[in-house]
């Protein structure tokens, strides 16, 4: 068994909680700031020395809502209120 030291065992209380922005144990309750996206800062926290961390949370992870259509949108020039012409009326 590994010698630890003995000042270890005195450690029983918690320094970072669940992050509200976030949602990982990263929020330090003294400072008043996740370790792990930045909050509460407007802006999310990263670093390019951790690519991964990058590629976790980036755009494409998560449900895209209003940007997985805009391809299709974009394919049709961003086409509004104009009505579908008949499949039937088109081929006589």
């Amino acid at each position: 068994m590994e010698i630890i030291d003995q000042s270890y065992g005195k450690r029983h209380n918690k320094t970072h909680t669940i992050c509200r922005r976030c949602g990982k144990s990263s929020y330090h309750i003294q400072k008043s700031t996740c370790g792990s996206c930045g909050y509460p800062a407007a802006k999310m926290r990263k670093y390019n020395w951790s690519a991964k961390a990058l590629r976790r949370r980036t755009t494409g992870t998560g449900r895209m809502r209003y940007l997985k259509t805009v391809p299709r949108k974009f394919k049709n020039g961003f086409r509004e209120g104009t009505k579908a012409i008949s499949k039937k009326a088109a081929t006589n």
